[in-house]
């Protein structure tokens, strides 16, 4: 499997979360189903069904985490690329940086992150300024790239 690239701060930030889960996350939640418990038919009681799903959902998000930290590559920071598709103005520019969808947090909202697996993140991997075109799912794009901002 190939590593997940993520910026310091992101890495931090998933630490930070996966160790609050297994950690406090558990035992609150494990007191919620323990506190439904206690009144009685489990088969009717929403407040038990509802603390076994919040439970699941937790414990998918701790298996995320855990596989997203075991395979990060940690990163220096990112390029923030700004481009603009052939024929519109350069009003129309578009900001994007190639990463995982973990680094959202805190990037400003003119900033669109973009998979480094899909067509696009591939192009901006590589990229320098001036023109580029990449295979999309409907044809060949063409964009001017404009400017490479360090973040």
């Amino acid at each position: 499997m190939a590593a997940q690239q993520l910026s310091r701060t992101a890495y931090d930030r998933l630490r930070a979360e996966f160790e609050d889960l297994t950690t406090r996350g558990r035992i609150e939640v494990a007191e919620e189903i323990e506190a439904a418990r206690a009144e009685g038919d489990l088969k009717e009681n929403a407040g038990y069904h509802a603390a076994k799903d919040k439970q699941g959902h937790m414990e998918g998000r701790i298996r995320e985490l855990e596989h997203i930290l075991d395979n990060a590559e940690i990163i220096e920071g990112h390029s923030v690329i700004t481009m603009i598709y052939e024929g519109d103005s350069p009003d129309d520019a578009e900001r994007y940086i190639v990463g995982n969808q973990e680094e959202a947090a805190g990037l400003p909202d003119d900033i669109t992150i973009v998979g480094p697996h899909s067509p696009l993140g591939q192009a901006l991997a590589e990229a320098d300024l001036g023109p580029l075109e990449y295979e999309g799912p409907n044809g060949v794009l063409r964009v001017e790239i404009i400017a490479i901002d360090d973040l």
